[in-house]
């Protein structure tokens, strides 16, 4: 019973894939059996293309039709389908049924695409989701009890064990531990945390066990507030799509009612017969269908997407590809998007009786007791030398750690803890020590002896990436005119990084909302604006962005979810080249909508001055189709 539930459920969710696809099949098969002389197959299977592939596009224009009262470019291309199919039978002329299954596919299509766009939000949307735990163990008349997320009331305590997500918002009452926020709060180190510190839900806890009390309802945590703030982002129809809705039901309307006077009113004005009425009238449906103006636009932007794609660039959908060439400024994440996100030794600076490799290594061997990042990240650099563990490790929270190396005391840690065993720092190293913080760096101090001695610095930093500073060069000699940073991290940090790579701009300790708040600022001054970004807390502004660009290699399945386009290899210097390629579709898109329009006004004119045949009509239009379709593909080069 697996497979069928299975497969029930695929074709619910591509219901408008399959019939496009199926649409296209029959198309072909009656194609071919007309072909071959079996008419009677055909006039079977054609019928079946537009019945299968319209019923769609049918139903939403006569829902337009008789519930808003209004005519739809949908309704449109069923007349012209049908008054080509019934010209077709009417004069033996069964290519035309051909033609309008054709019309039928075109659209079809279209809802395929429309479908899949609506079906990401969805997705995105059930990732946040899926970020919290759905219980959490509280703690009732002093024994522990799991209950839904759902039944946490105001005033709560919880247990949150070491390694496991932070269930709801709170305050911690009781324990110490370092977070990972960076998915919330965009923080590129681990944030210490001890009683009275404010958590958030969906951020991982550390080796601590913590006691929190929920001090707001779970529906008002961060990461709900989040989900909200992506839902409405990605439910507001931008300007552009208003404009092309409001543009498809005029078009419509005035070829409909042009099509119904050119039915009725010759034979009265001119003396036509009612034949000839008729038959122009049908072609005329038949070249003024915005097949061309279609075919103008969605090769050339599939086209676009496919070279994208071969330099791994992926755009999800094709008004993104627009977009994108539009872009005026542009807002980056740093943590994880302009930094790699990973915590390295960033510089060692030992004093004169000691070398940097004396530093690390006696920083290493206590460090490989410690779970905390840091440690992990000195023992990392220190993997090639020549260390052995130390014993009787000692490590005091939020402050350093000691142990015993060969026979003698290290203590690593913090300039304070430090202090309590040596009798003063030196004065030099202290003054480097200042300003590598004030660059933003975590700075480790390093002591060993039984009277102790400091050894030297160790200054710990989430790396630039090589391309940055390219690209943001890159981009501004493209045009664009903004170029901003969006960061939870703190001013130090945020610009030193911004001032490395050329940023114009930060914006620094931001929650989510923040970050939305300065995506819409820059709208209303830049109108276009593209944010790049890879944690769950950019998921609102790569959502509220005209925009959203993710890493698709270091970035959270929210961001992946909720951007228009994904950079698979977070290659940065790839954005300048899909801005390159948007301002290239522009122009090819603005070239066939000329031709098109161009093709269709000489057969209207054409048509009415009686000039022309269906037949003939059929293959202008055709054509012009068919031109303006390999026009588009000029963009796969």
């Amino acid at each position: 019973m697996l497979y069928p539930q299975r497969f029930s459920q695929f074709t619910r969710e591509h219901t408008d894939t399959l019939a496009a696809l199926l649409c296209g099949l029959l198309l072909f098969l009656g194609w071919f059996a007309l072909h071959l002389g079996w008419l009677g197959l055909a006039l079977l299977l054609l019928p079946a293309a537009y019945v299968i592939g319209g019923y769609e596009s049918a139903r939403e224009g006569l829902t337009t039709l008789f519930k808003e009262k209004e005519l739809d470019v949908d309704l449109l291309m069923i007349v012209a389908a049908i008054g080509a199919a019934s010209l077709g039978l009417w004069r033996r002329e069964y290519h035309l049924i051909i033609d309008g299954a054709i019309l039928i596919l075109i659209f079809a299509i279209s809802g395929a695409l429309e479908g899949y766009a609506m079906a990401r939000t969805e997705r995105s949307i059930r990732s946040l989701m899926s970020l919290t735990p759905d219980t959490a163990r509280v703690l009732l008349q002093g024994r522990e009890e799991e209950i839904p997320i759902t039944q946490l009331k105001v005033g709560d305590e919880i247990v949150v064990k070491p390694g496991e997500l932070i269930p709801t918002d709170g305050i911690i009452s009781s324990g110490y531990s370092t977070l990972n926020q960076a998915a919330i709060t965009g923080e590129s180190l681990p944030v210490e945390k001890t009683v009275g510190a404010e958590v958030f839900a969906g951020t991982l806890n550390g080796y601590g066990a913590l006691q929190i009390k929920v001090h707001k309802p779970a529906q008002s945590s961060l990461i709900q507030r989040v989900i909200r703030l992506v839902e409405q982002a990605q439910t507001e129809a931008p300007p552009s799509q208003e404009f092309i809705d409001r543009f498809e039901k005029g078009y419509a309307k005035v070829i409909v009612v042009a099509g119904v006077l050119l039915a009725t009113l010759p034979p009265f004005l001119w003396g036509w017969d009612w034949e000839t009425t008729i038959y122009r009238a049908l072609t005329f449906l038949v070249v003024a269908s915005p097949c061309a103006l279609m075919a103008a636009i969605m090769p050339t932007l599939l086209s676009g997407i496919a070279n994208g794609a071969r330099q791994g660039i992926l755009f999800k959908n094709g008004a993104q590809l627009e977009k994108i060439g539009k872009v005026r400024a542009i807002a980056f994440d740093k943590t994880g998007t302009l930094t790699t996100g990973q915590v390295q030794v960033y510089k060692v600076i030992s004093v004169s009786e000691y070398t940097h490799a004396d530093v690390l290594k006696a920083a290493a061997s206590v460090e490989s007791s410690s779970e905390h990042p840091i440690g992990k990240a000195i023992v990392q650099a220190a993997g090639d030398l020549d260390w052995v563990g130390a014993v009787e490790v000692q490590a005091i929270p939020g402050q350093g750690i000691v142990g015993i190396a060969q026979e003698q005391q290290v203590i690593v840690g913090n300039a304070v803890f430090v202090q309590q065993y040596v009798t003063n720092l030196p004065e030099e190293l202290r003054k480097m020590a200042q300003s590598l913080e004030q660059e933003g760096k975590t700075v480790v101090w390093v002591a060993q002896g039984d009277i102790a001695e400091v050894m030297g610095v160790i200054a710990i930093a989430d790396e630039v990436r090589l391309q940055a500073a390219a690209t943001i060069t890159r981009l501004k000699k493209l045009g664009v005119e903004q170029i901003v940073m969006l960061t939870g991290d703190n001013e130090e940090t945020a610009h030193s990084v911004a001032k490395a790579v050329g940023i114009d701009r930060v914006y620094a300790q931001l929650l989510p909302e923040d970050k939305l708040d300065v995506i819409r600022s820059l709208q209303q001054q830049y109108q276009t604006v593209a944010m790049v970004g890879d944690g769950i807390n950019d998921a609102p502004a790569l959502a509220q962005a005209s925009v959203g660009i993710a890493m698709g290699v270091s970035g959270s399945d929210v961001a992946l979810e909720t951007a228009d386009i994904v950079l698979m290899a977070d290659k940065l210097e790839k954005i300048a080249v899909a801005i390159h390629l948007g301002r290239r579709s522009q122009s090819i898109v603005k070239q066939n909508i000329f031709v098109a329009l161009g093709f269709i006004m000489l057969l209207l004119v054409g048509n009415f001055l009686g000039n022309i045949n269906l037949p003939i009509g059929v293959i202008g239009h055709e054509g012009s189709t068919v031109l303006v379709t390999l026009s588009g593909l000029r963009l796969l080069k």
